[in-house]
């Protein structure tokens, strides 16, 4: 689960049972260590170790804010004190977790230990009266497996948050002029998600090249000899060289500038300097967790980001082009681009060859492997932004060059209407694996309307319940 940490507060209230709600909370806790849940507890604050009011939340508070934890929990251990996990959760303002263990049966004498249920229903309109967005882990007991799955999504939609409001892209060079498309806002990303942009000019990227080229470092080789081991060499000795010089040096100033993601002017400028594509070091750097796109596509790397980290990083991302339809499936479409996808999508082992639209060598060429999927877009315009997002599957279909895979979704004309009327544009982002659900959830936490592209929506909500 990567380094996602969660706050734990259970709580109760007074006129129900408390030694029951110390039991389920006491039994929470052993779930959480036995599924490996990094979590911070309140043990110290009070002898119950449940949160239940004022005095101990503000200090809960301050721990939780010192642990810098990325997610909020909080287990209805009985009917729980709504305006407390309130006013906890808007302290905090990360992403928030209400769940409650479901009611056993009532004593014999007609009394109820708990009324669990009865509080979340209590606990989600106080949440919605202090503007606080969270996520309903249906009522369910803790060996249930709609407990485990939606405890790890949960975690998922954490990383996906905290990820998007700690991003910082390295964006070498301009937009190319031609590529009105991927114009972005930069002051308005910073003024309303905190995105930030580090602009360099390319003869800072060149200078770089030159030095380490100059100094012989070792990673050059390094680099030399992973592409020779894991993609067939169609270029000259000289051009993979210069390949593994771009990708150490992005490298070195990614981590100069703390950046997480690379948008690179990937044309002219550079090919006049250097002489190739940057498609396979854009590729090998994306295999290294970090997210690089072409033609200066902000949005098309914060679109990388967020669909990687649904994933905790397990699959890497492809970026492409929608491109065209498929001659004989009227669902098909083909994602095709000069050749950045990394090469562990690949079908087959890849090639470092040459693009389809230049005479530069450099770039990657290879099917991706088919398999089910989640495509997305971040995008907006005129304040608005929003994440197109569903599912595809791969399929087969003719040959073409570049880095490609022909997919299939349930109703193309539907999307192709969207992505035209927009605000979105032919880029997209890919991964081999279905996080459309915590895309969605997440959408909630990060001021983003989530626009999905097919009519799912209840199927993904039903998913969230755990049904």
């Amino acid at each position: 689960m990567g380094n996602i940490k969660i706050g734990f507060a259970p709580t109760r209230r007074d006129i129900f049972s408390a030694p029951d709600a110390v039991k389920y909370a006491n039994l929470t806790r052993e779930k959480l260590r036995e599924l490996k849940i990094d979590f911070v507890d309140i043990t110290e604050f009070n002898e119950d170790g449940l949160l239940y009011d004022d005095d101990h939340m503000e200090l809960i508070a301050e721990k939780f804010k010192k642990e810098k934890i990325s997610g909020l929990f909080l287990p209805h251990t009985n009917f729980g004190t709504e305006y407390v996990c309130a006013r906890l959760a808007k302290k905090l303002d990360v992403p928030v977790l209400l769940w409650g263990p479901r009611d056993e049966r009532p004593e014999p004498d007609g009394y109820r230990l708990r009324d669990t249920q009865c509080g979340l229903f209590a606990t989600g309109k106080v949440l919605r009266r202090f503007k606080v967005p969270f996520t309903y882990l249906t009522n369910c007991r803790l060996d249930d497996p709609e407990f485990e799955r939606g405890l790890r999504d949960f975690l998922a939609v954490c990383n996906v948050v905290e990820t998007f409001k700690n991003t910082r892209i390295l964006q070498i060079g301009p937009r190319p002029f031609d590529f009105w498309s991927t114009i972005c806002n930069e002051g308005e990303l910073l003024e309303k998600f905190n995105i930030q942009l580090s602009p360099i000019p390319m003869p800072e990227l060149i200078k770089e090249i030159k030095r380490i080229k100059k100094e012989g470092v070792p990673e050059i080789q390094g680099v030399v000899n992973h592409c020779q081991k894991c993609a067939i060499i169609k270029i000259k000795e000289i051009d993979l060289e210069m390949v593994a010089a771009l990708k150490v040096a992005m490298k070195n100033l990614c981590d100069k500038y703390g950046c997480n993601a690379i948008a690179i002017q990937c044309w002219n400028a550079l090919q006049d300097e250097i002489g190739i594509m940057p498609c396979a070091a854009n590729a090998m750097l994306i295999d290294e967790g970090i997210p690089t796109v072409c033609e200066t596509d902000i949005h098309g790397a914060i679109s990388c980001l967020l669909i990687e980290a649904a994933t905790f990083g397990q699959n890497k991302s492809f970026f492409a082009d929608w491109t065209v339809r498929h001659p004989d499936n009227e669902n098909g479409e083909l994602l095709q681009h000069c050749g950045l996808f990394p090469f562990s999508v690949a079908k087959d082992k890849p090639a470092i060859g040459y693009p389809l639209a230049f005479d530069h060598p450099g770039s990657v060429e290879g099917e991706a492997k088919h398999g089910d999927l989640t495509l997305c877009r971040f995008d907006g315009d005129n304040g608005e932004y929003s994440l197109l997002l569903g599912n595809a599957k791969g399929i087969d279909g003719p040959y073409t060059k570049g880095t490609y895979l022909w997919v299939e979704v349930d109703n193309l004309k539907r999307l192709e209407e969207k992505i035209v009327t927009g605000p979105y544009i032919h880029h997209v982002s890919g991964v081999h694996q279905d996080v459309v659900p915590i895309l969605y959830e997440a959408c909630k936490y990060i001021g983003v309307k989530a626009d999905l592209y097919d009519p799912i929506e209840e199927d993904v909500k039903a998913y969230l319940r755990g049904e």
